[in-house]
């Protein structure tokens, strides 16, 4: 196992096991299988563990499984504080309680503000205290180091990468998102601040393990032979800026393919013509897209707030993967969020065709994602977010 520095030179394994999907037996978490996949990951070198508040029986699993085998001393847990559901200041200190028992710990190595959507979010918990509770909970040892998980566009990465003096950050990043979501700009930001950053979603939901024949041709036929997961996992690996790529593994062989994969790729390893492939892989991939949307992001910021680039890749993905799948992409980038950024902003005006090099109707383009994606799935659940907002 390779490993990577955090902010304060400790090593965490270039591997780190996602604990959401874990296999699950009449709707509860198979304890036994779970067991056996971590201990496989932990004895191979694995020593991050990341979870969530709202993934269901999670912590309380992982706790379990740390305190049967005596490791809690020598892993990281990482968990997140679901600052969504927290109306008022006590509320923050009831769900950090709530999570040290059921992780049966007295200490979080990496906590997490869960989805953090934009500034004003984070406002809304300054406002409740969150500044001086994470600076007492770093004081008193019950917290490492602090962060947050975010999906949307680089520009609202980069402020909220500003807003605070972050220990770390979680973004959804891989080779079919290198132009969107926080994506190489934020990451590369990040570095840039020394910011360590962890890697969510390195297979895009599966969609890179799965990839069409006509792509895994091209992947066969390369000199170089690697599964299409393992050349998804080897194209983070190769940048210096990734600090650990989080994987649901929920097998035996699943977690030794990966952590082979994390043993072998060292950051700048990739010829220039193993990226050519996986380039060409992408292109395979995107055939199906509708709009020719490179994420240059030439055409930001819009005058009205419309996130273009972030609407382009949901409304591709519909094509590429599937309704449900886009549909969760465009609520995660453009309703989560008090000021929705989504395609019926659009008045129309004409200036971001002005600068796009690859000429795109995008006037006329942002009317066809309102039409596919704003239909009433996606009023009722910003709906539900500006209702939540207001209690």
């Amino acid at each position: 196992m390779q490993y990577r520095l955090d902010r304060y030179g400790n090593e965490i394994s270039a591997l780190g096991f996602g604990c959401m999907r874990f296999t699950q037996t009449a709707g509860k978490i198979d304890l036994d299988k779970a067991e056996k996949e971590i201990m496989a990951a932990y004895e191979a070198g694995v020593n991050y563990f990341d979870t969530a508040y709202i993934y269901g029986g999670s912590e309380v699993a992982i706790g379990e499984i740390f305190a049967r085998n005596n490791i809690r001393e020598k892993i990281n847990i990482a968990t997140k504080l679901p600052h969504y559901l927290i109306k008022k200041s006590d509320s923050i200190e009831k769900y950090f309680s709530e999570q040290l028992d059921r992780l049966q710990t007295d200490y979080i190595d990496y906590y997490l503000m869960h989805m953090l959507t934009d500034i004003t979010t984070w406002n809304r918990m300054v406002d409740l205290g969150i500044k001086e509770w994470i600076a007492e909970k770093k004081e008193s040892g019950a917290i490492k180091q602090i962060g947050f998980s975010y999906h949307g566009n680089s520009d609202m990465f980069i402020e909220l990468l500003d807003a605070y003096d972050w220990d770390f950050c979680q973004i959804q990043y891989n080779y079919m998102d290198e132009n969107s979501q926080a994506g190489r700009t934020g990451l590369q930001y990040a570095a840039k601040k020394g910011i360590p950053v962890i890697i969510m979603e390195p297979l895009r939901g599966g969609k890179l393990a799965n990839i069409p024949d006509s792509a895994a041709k091209i992947m066969s036929e390369h000199s170089v032979k690697k599964t299409p997961p393992a050349w998804a996992f080897s194209w983070l690996w190769n940048q210096p800026e990734v600090t650990c790529v989080l994987s649901g593994m929920n097998s035996v062989d699943m977690v030794m393919e990966n952590v082979s994969t994390a043993s072998e790729v060292e950051p700048n390893s990739l010829s220039e013509a193993d990226l050519q492939m996986i380039d060409r892989v992408l292109q395979e991939i995107n055939k199906k897209m509708k709009v020719g949307c490179t994420g240059c992001r030439y055409c930001m910021p819009c005058p009205q707030g419309v996130d273009i680039p972030g609407s382009f890749a949901a409304y591709n993905r519909k094509y590429s993967e599937g309704y449900i799948a886009a549909e969760k992409e465009y609520l995660m980038t453009t309703a989560l969020r008090p000021d929705a950024t989504c395609a019926s902003k659009c008045i129309g005006c004409g200036k971001c065709e002005t600068h796009c090099p690859q000429h795109i109707p995008i006037r006329q383009e942002l009317k066809n994602v309102q039409k596919n994606l704003e239909g009433p799935i996606y009023h009722l659940a910003r709906w539900v977010v500006l209702k939540l907002r207001m209690y």
